[in-house]
This record gives C-alpha cells, sequence and structure tokens, in this order.
C-alpha cells in the first residue's frame, strides 16, 4: 500500500511539473529577436526619407539646403564647386553645386527605379533587448505585438562626426541605444514572421 502512495505522489508531481513547464515557458523572446533582427537586415536606415538626385544645387545663403552637403563634403563623400546661378530680371545669386565624389560613389546607395536618384545609408537597425509583448498570458497565440529597443548596428566611420550627427540629427538618434519600437509578429509554418513594425523602414535592399 505504501509503495502504491509513493507511486502515486511521484505521478501527481511529474503532472504538476509538466503544467509548471507548460506555463513558465510561455514563449521564446530569442525567437521574436531573431525574426526582428532578421526584417531588419535587408532594411537600411539612410540619410533622407526618400531618395534624392545628384548633382545637386544649393543656396549659399540657405543654411539648412547647404548644411548636409557641407557635411557629406567634408566627410569626402561629395564634392562642391561655387557657381554663380542668374535670375530673370533681379541679377544673380552664388550658389553651391554638389555631386558625388569617387569615395561618395563607393558608397552611394542607387536606387534602381530612379536614374541619378539614391541615399546614403547607415546600416541596419538591430533589437538589442525584446521589453514585453502581449498577449503575455497565452502560448498558443500566433500573432504577438512584441515591444523592443533597438540600435544601428554598424555605423560607417563618415557617419560619425559631429558635424554630421548635426546635420543629420537622425544619425545621433538612431545610434542612441534607447530607441524603442513595437512590431507585429504572426507564426508560420517557417517561424515567425514580421508583418508590421515601427520606425517604418527607410530602404529595402532585396
Amino acid at each position: 500500500m505504501q509503495a502504491k502512495y509513493i507511486l502515486g505522489l511521484a505521478a501527481c508531481g511529474a503532472m504538476l511539473i509538466a503544467a509548471g513547464c507548460r506555463h513558465t515557458n510561455i514563449v521564446d523572446k530569442s525567437a521574436f529577436k531573431s525574426a526582428i533582427n532578421d526584417y531588419y537586415q535587408a532594411r537600411q536606415v539612410c540619410l533622407w526619407s526618400s531618395p534624392i538626385k545628384f548633382p545637386a544645387q544649393a543656396d549659399t545663403s540657405n543654411d539648412d539646403q547647404t548644411k548636409g552637403f557641407d557635411a557629406l563634403t567634408d566627410a569626402g563623400l561629395l564634392v562642391r564647386k561655387s557657381a554663380e546661378k542668374k535670375r530673370f530680371l533681379i541679377g544673380s545669386k552664388q550658389v553651391n553645386d554638389y555631386d558625388l565624389s569617387d569615395k561618395g560613389r563607393t558608397t552611394w546607395m542607387a536606387d534602381q527605379t530612379q536614374p541619378g536618384y539614391g541615399n546614403f545609408c547607415l546600416g541596419h537597425r538591430e533589437v538589442t533587448t525584446v521589453d514585453s509583448f502581449t498577449p503575455a498570458d497565452n502560448p498558443d497565440a500566433t500573432q504577438f505585438t512584441v515591444n523592443y529597443h533597438y540600435d544601428v548596428a554598424s555605423v560607417p566611420d563618415w557617419a560619425n562626426s559631429t558635424e554630421m550627427k548635426t546635420a543629420f540629427p537622425k544619425i545621433a538618434t538612431e545610434n542612441s541605444g534607447q530607441q524603442s519600437s513595437a512590431a507585429t509578429l504572426v507564426k508560420t509554418n517557417s517561424g515567425w514572421q514580421v508583418t508590421s513594425a515601427q520606425p517604418a523602414s527607410d530602404n529595402t535592399t532585396d
């Protein structure tokens, strides 16, 4: 009788342990992290929200127009020439003409759909921590909203100068390591897939 009692307790204990495992290992956060990183891997963070065209011209008296181009010139990615632009009836004004340097052409990400257009890109976002997810109490859910922090991986040297970060505040913001975001993940036969993520991707390279 005592042996049966001990076996019964052991069986109950095994069932409790199994049940506990089922509820403590609700989701694998590392799988969420991998899925989001795979999504970002082919989506570059770029200086401008949409492609721009070179050669480009900017009014020397307009700092908003010139500061970004001048920072890129000092970084060796553009070349600059002074010019004078004639204006109908009211004389002329001083302008700067900017074009890609040889170094810039090796870094430039051309837009395949618009000749002459493209962007300078910093790299891709990379998840640093998965902070929370919903639903948090349903291990069988096939869709989750995941909240996380991210950084930008492998930022190039030319983007790390004070002048570049001043001209393009996005560089400093994206590379602060403190940016938070959220993504929607859906379970598929091949694993977790991102259906949407914030912030929106700047450029898709795949």
